[in-house]
């Protein structure tokens, strides 16, 4: 499956999210990334990271205001992809209004690809 690093990672992509997170590849030894997003625009920036290891999901979500970054917030949370389904069809998962997040097509792209969403 295709990883997406969206917005602020487009271009720097896995190295960026260490960077921006303050992780090595120790915090990543395993991990295949599927999505990984980061808007940083005004003063607001916020983040979230899906990703796999060991045939599990685990999501990453950190924010901040102008004064702080991302740093201390790589806390993988397991989930499941019938929850992220259900994040995106019932709620606003993957829309931003502040810091430039959005990924909300690139997250359709996947459900659909997994058959959770038509």
């Amino acid at each position: 499956m295709k990883s997406y690093y969206l917005n602020d990672w487009a271009e720097s992509k896995l190295e960026g999210l260490k960077k921006d997170f303050e992780i090595n590849d120790t915090d990543l030894e395993g991990v295949n990334i599927v999505l990984a997003s980061y808007g940083n625009e005004g003063y607001d920036g916020s983040a979230e990271v899906l990703f796999e290891k060991d045939d599990k999901l685990y999501m990453v979500g950190g924010g901040h205001c102008s004064c702080y970054g991302l740093e201390g917030q790589w806390e993988p949370q397991e989930t499941t992809w019938e929850t992220i389904a259900h994040l995106y069809q019932e709620g606003t998962f993957g829309t931003d209004r502040y810091s430039g997040n959005s990924f909300r097509n690139e997250l359709g792209e996947i459900l659909e690809q997994k058959g959770l969403i038509a």
